[in-house]
């Protein structure tokens, strides 16, 4: 579930500045189904097609990030909105069809490379992480960030484009699910279109679940990945033990529903101390 603990710490961006995006999903699917279908349609070179890939992911960021900062649309209505124009659109461009032939094998082969017998994306999920921990806590303006989703108001007296960064943690989540969306193509060696629900909500369970490890009460990215572990057995262990294919859903549904209310608690709690 590399592809997914991804996408949680794309989402981990603009939920620190106190902003959802829905769109992450169908932001990976669209990357994924684009990638594929730029090499099987077209017949396009790899690199190309990974390249235009991470472009259009970032696009929709800058898409995201504008009508939130710019134009004062709600994150919600306006991600979500996002999410259900891509889902439509990946539906038009592979007309129903699922795109497996003329992917380069390359890609596949990547994909499938293991290191010590664990797949080489769990590594790449790692460094992401490491990085985006650095980020958060080392770096002007990840610590912005936090200052941001405190208290917007006073971050912006004291000095803080506020519009220019949330602005910008759209941006890098738009891209990091983008990747995330090459990366999934990579490992099935296909791609079909979809609304990417499959992918985000087990990610924001993670993000939540996140908020109550490490650092109980914040979003925080080592969190993150505990949270993913832990959806990512859970899943794994119902599929194993035979459950039915809704027990899954009904998983991740309690799942994100008691990450958010235990960080919700876990948040009030801090700032009354």
């Amino acid at each position: 579930q590399a592809v997914i603990a991804l996408i949680a710490i794309a989402a981990l961006f603009p939920l620190v500045c106190g902003y959802f995006d829905f769109s992450l999903g169908a932001n990976a699917i669209m990357s994924q189904v684009m990638a594929a279908g730029l090499m099987s349609v077209l017949g396009l070179p790899m690199w190309v097609s990974i390249l235009a890939s991470l472009g259009l992911g970032t696009l929709v960021g800058v898409a995201n990030g504008y009508f939130v900062t710019r134009l004062h649309m709600s994150p919600f209505v306006t991600t979500l909105g996002m999410s259900m124009l891509l889902a439509g659109l990946m539906s038009w461009f592979t007309g129903g069809r699922t795109f497996v032939a003329g992917i380069d094998p390359a890609l596949m082969s990547f994909g499938s490379t293991r290191l010590a017998g664990i797949p080489l994306v769990f590594f790449i999920t790692l460094v992401v992480a490491a990085i985006a921990w650095y980020f958060f806590t080392h770096t002007p303006f990840g610590r912005s960030l936090y200052a941001i989703g405190s208290n917007a108001t006073a971050a912006k007296l004291v000095g803080l484009p506020v519009r220019k960064n949330v602005w910008w943690s759209f941006i890098v989540a738009g891209f990091i699910a983008g990747s995330a969306g090459v990366l999934q193509l990579a490992r099935v060696g296909s791609a079909t279109a979809s609304d990417g629900g499959t992918l985000l909500f087990p990610a924001l369970a993670a993000v939540f679940l996140g908020a109550t490890a490490i650092r109980p009460g914040f979003f925080n990215v080592w969190g993150t990945i505990v949270g993913a572990i832990f959806v990512s057995v859970s899943v794994s262990g119902l599929a194993l033990s035979g459950a039915s294919g809704w027990a899954s859903n009904v998983f991740n549904g309690v799942a994100l529903l008691s990450a958010v209310a235990l960080s919700t608690w876990l948040g009030r709690r801090h700032t009354k101390n």
